[in-house]
């Protein structure tokens, strides 16, 4: 079994808010080639608790719904029986996905049954049915574009990639709704004359991103095709964005570095590289730093998207890192940036707990690609 590799010098269970000190040079500026450390089964068996906890746990929740009428004012497990739990319907998504792709990696979590039942519980034929009926109102033909549609199909991306015969049910069972977030995207992205560059769910690099995966895994060529042509209208001349602006103070994502990850996947390598130049031309200076997100207060639900930020800034820099060997410098600075992160998310006081255990293991999943084979 393969294993993920991460960077860490301390263990999930001995940190502090001492991490909120800001990290000096001769921190962040470590060895390309350090020795890695596994993560372990029990951190493993620690992050799961996370999704499970609330992906069957209705209340709190932000519906962010559109109503035609009294009748749509139902419960959210009615409205999204899949989906309902978790604070919100993005979260529930990539809840279910970093349990896949957890259990794929660590086939004897403490909770694997648990994790099994819950996940043909929520992904049944009928439940999916409803969250299709749900997306085929007109009135909600803009729901969750585009940051939840991009986790819906890395959630299938998942599923598909899996030979688990169950796996495979629940991917049957969930195509229908993939196939409709691929029509959306279809139409929706020849409509979208400026991209957006927040920091946060509708930044438009990260949607694309993880739909040109999608596309790539399941021979979609008319959505890679227009992503990529896209990807090339919005961002292709662009030059000099201004990192050291970032982060902003709600940010989950960098809208600079999303940008240069999803411009890695579209591009060949030599014009991705002469891009990157272009684009972001600090990194390719050995001696680059880039300070860690800091949260002021964990029980604050938006300050907490800082350490999501630390998590995505991490793969977005392994990714370039895995694409341009000459880049091989960045690979401590996104270590550092989920090592400053990660021992906080297991804390029962953590206003994130619902959704960054995900960020997190997309990170790890990242790092892992960025490590010799065992």
């Amino acid at each position: 079994m393969k294993k993920l590799f991460l960077l860490l010098s301390l263990t999930l269970s001995c940190q502090s808010v001492d991490h909120e000190k800001p990290a000096t040079a001769s921190e962040t500026t470590q060895p390309a080639e350090a020795p890695p450390v596994d993560l372990t089964l029990a951190e493993a068996n620690r992050l799961v608790a996370l999704p499970l906890k609330c992906m069957q746990n209705e209340f709190p929740n932000k519906p962010s719904e559109t109503l035609e009428s009294e009748a749509d004012l139902q419960p959210p497990s009615v409205v999204h029986p899949a989906f309902y739990g978790c604070f919100d319907w993005h979260s529930s998504v990539h809840g279910h996905w970093m349990l896949v792709h957890l259990l794929k990696q660590f086939p004897n979590l403490d909770r694997a049954e648990e994790i099994r039942e819950k996940l043909q519980a929520n992904l049944s034929a009928d439940n999916i049915q409803q969250e299709l009926v749900y997306f085929t109102k007109d009135v909600n033909k803009s729901y969750e574009r585009t940051y939840g549609w991009a986790w819906l199909l890395k959630l299938e991306e998942e599923l598909k990639r899996w030979e688990e015969p169950w796996a495979q049910q629940l991917a049957k069972n969930l195509q229908p709704l993939a196939d409709l977030l691929v029509v959306r995207y279809l139409d929706f992205l020849p409509k979208l004359n400026y991209p957006i560059r927040v920091g946060e769910h509708t930044n438009t690099a990260f949607g694309l991103t993880f739909a040109w995966d999608y596309a790539e895994a399941t021979g979609q060529t008319a959505l890679q095709e227009l992503i990529a042509q896209r990807a090339k209208d919005f961002y292709g001349a662009d030059a000099g964005c201004p990192l050291n602006w970032e982060p902003s103070g709600y940010d989950f994502l960098s809208p600079c570095l999303e940008e240069a990850d999803l411009m890695r996947r579209v591009l060949p390598e030599a014009e991705f590289q002469t891009w990157l130049g272009q684009f972001l031309p600090q990194l390719s200076d050995p001696n680059f730093t880039l300070e860690p997100g800091k949260v002021s207060d964990r029980t604050d639900g938006k300050l907490v998207h800082l350490d999501g930020l630390n998590f995505s800034r991490a793969w977005c820099l392994l990714g370039i890192a895995q694409t341009l060997p000459d880049y091989a410098h960045l690979k401590p600075i996104a270590y550092e940036h989920i090592r400053h992160s990660l021992p906080n998310i297991v804390d029962g006081a953590y206003e994130g707990e619902h959704w960054l255990a995900s960020f997190a293991i997309y990170a790890l999943s990242t790092a892992e690609q960025n490590q010799p084979s065992s």
